[in-house]
């Protein structure tokens, strides 16, 4: 097997989590390719797909909301984003099933961008903002809600609570807001904030995943090829007296063959093997393979 071969076999059953690290990494090598040949190009397809604060440039691009979040150009970014997407997504999928973990993932996405724009518009800031941060953030923090003392053992570190793990994201995040990427922190606590308010909501009986999935389940109906009806022509029949009519013969007739290959083994029978021709035993022979 090739790796392409191996490649797609792994994205095929590997679940919902490696599907989205292969979109995010298949979509970030292009991007690193471009930026490295032609940074015009580069700029000009990542105005159409990142996310901006400026509403007049959202409006007439909605679909940033969601898009930004599967784009990376920095290596390490990537990296950090797919290990901690990794680590996330393994422990929701140990509470919840894989559609409640695609549909936190993409709202969790969302609600980070709208918390995003929402806060630089309110502070007249304009800057783009992509990566997963937002989305992952959603659901460590919907894990570490749902199941806060669920123990993790971690290297050179030893066993700890969920909930310390999300804590100390969470004061990360806030102490950096006022240093550097303070789009990137107000998204990522964006996220952490609607991971809480989906599990919360979900334990009172409300699936807000279920958004994502009936529109993902509509779109794939739309585009299934549907299956054309015969059409059928019934006809009304006045009821009539039937003819009364002759069994059916339960008689089978044989082929050429088969019947032939019973005529030698009644020889065999009354005989013996060796009262058989040379035509009749090579005959034989080949009738048994």
């Amino acid at each position: 097997m090739g790796i392409i071969d191996d490649l797609k076999m792994q994205y095929k059953t590997g679940g919902i989590t490696l599907q989205l690290i292969f979109w995010n990494i298949g979509i970030a090598i292009p991007l690193f390719l471009l930026h490295a040949f032609s940074n015009d190009g580069f700029l000009s397809l990542m105005s159409w797909i990142q996310l901006t604060s400026d509403p007049s440039e959202f409006i007439v691009k909605p679909w940033t909301l969601l898009t930004y979040s599967f784009l990376h150009v920095d290596v390490l970014h990537l990296l950090f984003n797919m290990i901690m997407l990794n680590f996330s997504g393994r422990l929701f999928l140990t509470f919840f099933t894989q559609k409640q973990f695609l549909g936190l993932y993409l709202l969790g996405a969302a609600f980070a961008g709208l918390v995003f724009l929402g806060t630089f518009f309110l502070f007249g800031y304009k800057a783009p903002i992509i990566g997963a941060s937002g989305a992952i953030m959603a659901v460590l923090i919907g894990s570490a809600t749902y199941a806060p003392l669920y123990q993790i053992r971690l290297l050179l570190i030893g066993t700890v609570k969920l909930w310390h793990i999300a804590i100390v994201f969470l004061i990360l995040d806030l102490i950096q807001i006022p240093t550097n990427n303070m789009g990137g922190h107000i998204a990522h606590l964006g996220g952490a904030v609607f991971g809480f308010i989906y599990i919360k909501l979900l334990q009172n009986g409300t699936d807000l995943s279920l958004i994502v999935t009936r529109i993902l389940n509509f779109f794939a109906n739309l585009f299934k090829p549907k299956k054309g009806t015969p059409f059928k022509k019934v006809h009304r029949n006045v009821s009539q007296p039937k003819p009364k009519t002759a069994p059916a013969s339960r008689i089978v007739v044989k082929d050429k063959t088969q019947q032939q290959i019973d005529e030698i083994l009644d020889k065999i029978s009354q005989s013996g093997y060796d009262s058989l021709t040379k035509e009749e035993k090579e005959f034989l022979f080949k009738a048994g393979k």
